[in-house]
């Protein structure tokens, strides 16, 4: 059995969704704290407003705080309802670990589930040689050619980006067939180089236009969490770009950039990795689209003035979706 996608088959937006809890989760006594009900909810609206796929279980995901078998059951959820709304749309489930094994593990049970894809960093308790990461990925496409693989690069999580060298080798002997591509840097266009079209390099929503109108023909989908603050403003830049309207995609970029002004990933990513969980727990929950819930221990302290930061930019989100529910009536 082949690949049920490739890297053509990554397109538009792949909304990277939290894993909503229940109530008193932040407390380390709290047992079986994965909100399910409000799972099944949350992928069917956002596959219904407008994401091209779904993943699951990265940092925000809580893929670090969760036990093994609440895992299961969340994602039992996930592959649930994406199957009954539509079992081709392209699905990536989180399962990055400290070590192969239980990454292997991880990939049996969604294998016993029927799931096609995944979300997968590599092992980071130390920082892997480039050598090592690239026997990793091999090993798991040995175990697992029939999964897809979404690979997920966080410089801060895994203790530095993806060399370049590393994407070269893994387009031509591994089953990654795109990343969550962290930031447009310098080191983008080598990177676009060294994967010849095998892998789709996937921008955050955010940088979308600018890669796009440096690879029109490869840039032709992003990532995004900010969908689940509202679908609104990253459903309206995905169909400008799809009709090739420049206006419109810069206006809502820079719009979009504007909302993220206050939020600390754009002032101190480095900064903002130490509490990457809450705050982004706290500008769901703020924006209203998902009930996020609490973030899971340890990851639930958070400086207050940084939660005001993620706040503010939730408000402005908000007002971003009113702008663009007025700009479509206005051009309607």
């Amino acid at each position: 059995m082949g690949l049920a996608w490739q890297a053509s088959d990554l397109r538009g937006v792949i909304a990277l969704v939290p894993t909503p809890t229940k109530e008193g989760a932040e407390h380390w006594r709290t047992e079986d704290v994965v909100d399910l009900d409000e799972t099944e909810r949350m992928i069917r609206a956002i596959l219904q407003d407008g994401a091209t796929g779904v993943a699951t279980n990265g940092t925000l995901g809580e893929m670090a705080t969760l036990l093994r078998e609440e895992w299961e059951r969340f994602v039992a959820v996930v592959w649930e309802t994406v199957r009954a709304i539509d079992p081709d749309r392209p699905l990536f489930i989180g399962a990055t670990t400290l070590g192969t094994r239980e990454t292997i593990s991880r990939l049996r049970y969604l294998r016993k589930l029927g799931v096609r894809g995944t979300l997968l960093g590599r092992p980071f308790w130390s920082q892997l040689a480039p050598e090592a990461i690239i026997a990793f990925y091999r090993d798991i496409a040995e175990g697992f050619p029939e999964i897809a693989v979404l690979l997920y690069d966080n410089p801060e999580a895994f203790k530095g980006p993806i060399p370049t060298p590393v994407y070269a080798a893994l387009a031509d002997s591994s089953t990654v067939i795109g990343v969550k591509y962290v930031s447009l840097t310098p080191k983008y266009r080598a990177d676009m180089d060294a994967v010849r079209g095998k892998i789709r390099l996937l921008p955050l929503e955010s940088d979308w236009f600018w890669a796009w109108t440096l690879y029109p023909d490869e840039a032709l989908g992003c990532w995004s969490s900010s969908m689940l603050c509202g679908p609104e403003p990253v459903r309206y830049l995905a169909e400008a770009l799809e009709r090739g309207d420049i206006e419109a995609a810069r206006w809502i970029t820079h719009r979009i950039e504007w909302t993220y002004e206050p939020f600390l990933a754009r002032q101190n990513f480095q900064e903002f990795s130490r509490y990457n969980i809450p705050l982004e727990k706290i500008r769901f929950n703020a924006a209203g689209y998902v009930k996020a819930g609490p973030p899971l221990p340890p990851y639930h302290v958070v400086p207050e003035n940084y939660r005001r930061g993620a706040l503010e930019h939730a408000a402005r989100w908000r007002q971003l979706v009113s702008e663009v529910q007025a700009r479509r009536a206005m051009l309607a």
